[in-house]
Parts: structure tokens; C-alpha cells; sequence
């Protein structure tokens, strides 16, 4: 079970298992490393597919970022093909459920079972409080390397926990923001459009994914409220909903729990109940 890393339709593609496909989608600013922890549990029985999205990891930029989500269903529906893939299901973290909920509503036919992680999808989405200061005009400019240090020495460093691992994924997360302009590449990457316009469509989309969902949340997140995941658990007909007693990293800081949900989850050929209306909360 080798790791595979390879250029697939302009984004680097790392895949390794055997066994049905998963396709894992990271949010911003992270990259395919993300999935390491939740991979190496998994992909015994599972054929593990990660990619580097536009501008993040190893993946150069795009020139319409990620406004257009269309766009990159449309791609990930490329790699599929290329890939020789007939179905897969689909994990997405952050930014990334965003990418998955538009590819499973435009591509059902070739969607298992989905998982949305800290499902960054409603337009009243609040973009992380240093992040909106980027995204401002001439404001995010003048404080954009002061910005560019303190989310990667302090807020990441803080997220790894002094975990060896877990800080060399941080390194690779920050690779493409580093160097004397990296600061505005990360500035220009958070200027992703407004949430109401990008993530305006999504709402009306969600009660028509009709394939199993499994939705994640940490409790304590402070970017993304629980209720996005509640909202999404509700209007996505076949789903359910799994909090932990965790942060907004979730794939980071517990791979071993994610693993073990994913696990259960895509290994069951078993409906799902019709609607649960009660939140787990799992706490280790």
C-alpha cells in the first residue's frame, strides 16, 4: 500500500489503499496532508484519494480561486475519469464540503456516501476573524505579513499541539505562503468572493442530495457554528450528525475518532435512518 503522488489534471493527487474509493477534499489554508492521520487508519480497506487544491499544497493557483465551485466539481469529475473511477464517496473538510455538496448535487451517479466535515457551507458564513482583515482593501494589504506570521507561529503552531507530526504538516500547509510574497499569496487566496454570493446556492441544493451523509462538527470550534452543521443534518434528507468534543481541525487533532466514523460509516451497506433528530456528542 505505497503512497502514490502525482500531478492529475494540474492538482497533485495522492492516493494509496485498496478497497472502495474516497475521495478527501481539504478546506483553506491546508492541503491533502490533512488526511495523513485519517489515511494511514483507513486505507487497509479503503482506496484513499487526496488532492491539492488550487493555490494550497503542491498545486499552483487558480485564476478564479474559489469563487467558482462549479469549476472545481467540474475538475474533481475529470479526475474521476481519469482516475477510472466508476464511484467514490466523498469527505470534505471546511472549504472543502462546499467543493463536495456542489460535485454531489452536479455528479449523484457517481457518489456513494458523502461526509462533511466543519461544513463551511451556509452564506452567513463569518470568515475567520484575521482572515477578514485580510480580505479588506488596502487594510489587508498593509496587514498582511504581520498576518501571514501570526496565523502560521501562533495560531497553527498552537493547533499541532507541539505534536512533531502534526508541526510538519503545518510546514506543508505554509509552503506556499512563505518567502517575501507568500503573504499576499495567502491574501489573495482569502479574497475567495462574498459567502453570499459563493455559498448562495448551496441551501437549495442540500435536500436534494439523496445518497447517505454523514456530518461532522467539533463543539468547540470557534470559526464555524454548530448550527451550520445542524441546518445541513436537517435539510440533507439522509443524514446524520456526529459532534465532538473538539476544535475546527478536526481530520488534524483526531484522526484517530474521524477515522473510526468514516470507517463505520462507508463500510455499512445499510440504510440510514430516515432523519436523526439527536446530536451524538463523542468525547474520546
Amino acid at each position: 500500500m505505497a503512497n502514490s503522488l502525482a500531478r492529475c489534471d494540474d492538482m497533485y493527487l495522492l492516493s494509496r489503499g485498496s478497497g472502495e474509493a474516497i475521495l478527501f477534499l481539504h478546506g483553506i489554508p491546508t492541503s491533502c496532508r490533512l488526511w495523513d492521520g485519517v489515511i494511514e487508519r483507513i486505507s487497509g480497506q479503503f482506496t484513499c484519494m487526496a488532492v491539492d487544491l488550487p493555490g494550497l499544497g503542491r498545486t499552483a493557483e487558480a485564476a478564479q480561486g474559489f469563487r467558482q465551485l462549479d469549476a472545481f466539481a467540474a475538475n474533481i469529475e475529470a479526475l474521476r475519469i481519469k482516475c477510472k473511477v466508476e464511484k467514490w464517496h466523498l469527505v470534505g473538510h471546511d472549504a472543502g464540503c462546499a467543493i463536495a455538496v456542489h460535485y454531489a448535487h452536479q455528479f449523484p451517479e457517481h457518489v456513494g456516501r458523502l461526509a462533511l466535515l466543519t461544513p463551511s457551507i451556509f452564506p452567513e458564513l463569518r470568515p475567520f476573524s484575521l482572515f477578514e482583515v485580510l480580505r479588506k482593501r488596502f487594510l489587508g494589504e498593509a496587514m498582511a505579513p504581520a498576518i501571514n506570521l501570526l496565523f502560521w507561529e501562533l495560531v497553527m503552531r498552537r493547533a499541532a499541539h507541539g505534536n512533531k507530526d502534526l508541526i510538519e504538516m503545518v510546514k506543508d500547509f505554509h509552503a506556499p505562503f512563505g518567502g517575501l510574497r507568500g503573504a499576499w499569496r495567502l491574501m489573495s487566496l482569502l479574497r475567495w468572493g462574498n459567502p453570499v454570493d459563493v455559498l448562495g446556492s448551496i441551501p437549495a441544493m442540500l435536500p436534494q442530495l439523496l445518497m447517505p451523509t454523514l456530518i461532522v462538527h467539533g463543539a468547540t470550534d470557534p470559526a464555524v457554528p454548530s448550527a451550520f452543521a445542524e441546518r445541513a443534518s436537517k435539510l440533507i434528507p439522509n443524514a446524520q450528525m456526529v459532534l465532538l468534543d473538539s476544535g475546527h481541525f478536526l481530520p488534524m487533532n483526531e484522526p484517530g475518532r474521524i477515522a473510526n466514523e468514516l470507517a463505520r460509516f462507508f463500510g455499512s451497506h445499510e440504510d440510514l435512518p430516515a432523519k436523526w433528530e439527536e446530536v451524538a456528542v463523542a468525547t474520546g
